[in-house]
């Protein structure tokens, strides 16, 4: 009897070609749409009734079951509210990360399960190893690896989850949705925050959290420089829209929360821009906790290239050596462990 599988259908082509390949390859696929965010921003429209229409022609044309999930409310709170507090205390997180965490590989999974399926899958490029204990690889097209948000998913979920299209490349991936003639075939990437488009996240803490206190930027010499329109907006290396102009860009490196202040520098070998080692919280393993002193690499942002490091266990935190200095390390982002293709897991950046 042929696996149930229920696919997570975005509205984007790699969902849909995901789906495609799964009942290619003889699965009894379901199309689900999850709905995680409806709310318009001012000027800016959300465009999950496209993004479902869209989902909903490729399993017309694949003749699958085509089903919608509403997590709306779950997704809020695990997803949204966990980034808008993180901004809050002067931290910068991924929400994509916890969108995986929560939501895909989670409350996806769990409903999926009880609602007869045997297995999940998504449109990530990334690869799964069922042999043994189910291990996570990175996807062949190393440009749109996604394995830098897939390392705090569990072992278990893995186990019960697919992802076809990590064996191939982003134009094969057009290629299949073209000469299936999908109705997503043409459709661009989405680009933006996970659940709000093409928002930028200015834009969205604003709509969350109204306009921010004004306050000083200072630079390397203790001068104030210039004003920010809110502290949290700052991000640890930023260097565009920082409206202090003349002479050589100046860098975020750092902020100080309970005093409204932002520090820059125009010195692009500021100690503050550069770090041999990360300290990182929060850890996930997964499949089980690296020996101390291993040698393995570590990615400290989204194609951030892997850099060789030593790791240390200290009570619940892990300090990471790294062979080579990195630059604008950034509280609350993640950092991921990595043994070669292989994802090991990791943790959140203090």
């Amino acid at each position: 009897m042929s696996k149930k599988v229920y696919v997570g259908m975005s509205g984007g082509v790699d969902s849909s070609v995901t789906a495609a390949l799964l009942q290619q390859q003889g699965y009894e696929v379901t199309g689900v749409y999850m709905k995680n965010w409806s709310q318009d921003l001012p000027g800016f429209t959300c465009p999950w009734k496209e993004d479902f229409q869209d989902a909903k022609r490729v399993a017309v044309q694949l003749g699958i079951d085509f089903k919608m999930y509403d997590f709306e409310a779950e997704y809020r709170q695990k997803v949204v509210d966990y980034m808008v507090s993180g901004y809050q205390a002067g931290i910068t997180p991924n929400p994509d990360i916890m969108c995986n965490q929560e939501v895909k590989f989670k409350l996806f999974l769990e409903a999926a399960l009880e609602d007869g399926a045997d297995m999940i899958a998504t449109g990530h490029y990334a690869r799964i190893i069922h042999d043994g204990p189910a291990t996570l690889l990175t996807g062949l097209d190393k440009n749109k690896d996604q394995t830098y948000f897939l390392y705090r998913v569990t072992e278990a979920a893995l186990r019960k989850s697919l992802m076809p299209i990590g064996e191939l490349e982003k134009p094969e991936v057009r290629r299949i949705a073209k000469e299936l003639g999908l109705a997503t075939a043409e459709k661009k990437d989405s680009q933006g925050i996970c659940f709000v488009g093409k928002v930028g996240i200015k834009d969205f803490l604003l709509a969350e959290l109204g306009e921010q206190p004004n306050g000083p930027i200072i630079d390397q010499h203790g001068r104030t420089i210039g004003e920010h329109d809110g502290a949290l907006f700052y991000t640890i290396g930023q260097r565009h829209g920082l409206s202090v102009g003349g002479g050589l860009p100046y860098y975020v490196v750092g902020k100080d929360m309970a005093k409204n202040e932002v520090y820059v520098t125009t010195d692009l070998q500021d100690d503050r821009l550069w770090h041999r080692q990360l300290t990182l919280t929060q850890l996930h393993w997964i499949n089980g906790v690296p020996p101390d002193g291993a040698k393995l690499q570590v990615r400290s942002r989204y194609r951030a290239a892997l850099v060789d490091c030593t790791l240390q266990t200290q009570g619940n935190q892990l300090v990471v050596a790294l062979s080579e200095d990195i630059r604008a390390i950034t509280p609350g982002q993640s950092a991921v462990i990595y043994d070669g293709e292989r994802v090991l897991g990791g943790g959140i950046v203090i």
